[in-house]
């Protein structure tokens, strides 16, 4: 009979403990469109990465719910290349693409979709006006004192030219992140974190 009441009692201790357990665990949804502030931990490039290679970060600040962390800062997340366009000599401005598909916290691994990010390069059209432009106008002079109106239309062109030919070699600028670098990605949809 003794035996029979510890045996029921220890059931009792057990069963009230897991459910304590399990109530102390909850699912908490982290809502589409909340922030991710990602530090890379590798580089990425326009002009050497290439799509689908692997992007590893972690986040720089804790993702909060309603007043509570449910994701810690240094959570590692794991992404890809999405786009990755080198510069074009004449047209066409370099650009790099991001997604992030995986973030781990302490206790478990989530499946999670982000937004592209996307960085595109500046243009270069006014620096390319300038090394058409300043060519040409020092072609005018030079041409302007050694042949008169005749030789200063020469030597605009020759310059112009030249200037032309420099700028139709030449590629844009490229993007490069690299290591340290800190994106804000956002969720493209809700995510489901068990806390505790």
């Amino acid at each position: 009979m003794m035996s029979e009441k510890i045996g029921t009692a220890l059931i009792v201790a057990l069963t009230s403990s897991a459910l304590v357990g399990a109530s102390a665990a909850r699912e908490v949804i982290v809502p589409a469109g909340t922030v991710l502030r990602v530090q890379l931990e590798n580089s990425v490039a326009s002009d050497s990465s290439r799509i689908e290679d692997v992007v590893r970060g972690h986040l720089v600040a804790p993702v909060v719910v309603d007043g509570r962390t449910v994701v810690p800062t240094n959570s590692p997340v794991v992404g890809h290349v999405t786009q990755a366009v080198r510069s074009g000599k004449v047209k066409g401005l370099a650009r790099i693409g991001v997604r992030f598909d995986s973030l781990t916290t302490d206790d478990d691994r989530y499946a999670i979709a982000t937004r592209q990010w996307t960085k595109i390069a500046p243009s270069t059209k006014g620096k390319d006006a300038a090394k058409i432009g300043l060519p040409a106008a020092g072609g005018a002079i030079v041409g302007g004192i050694v042949g008169g109106k005749k030789g200063a239309a020469i030597g605009a062109g020759a310059g112009g030219g030249a200037g032309t030919a420099v700028v139709m070699t030449t590629r844009g600028k490229e993007v490069r992140l690299g290591r340290g670098a800190v994106l804000y990605v956002r969720l493209d949809r809700p995510l489901s974190v068990r806390v505790s």
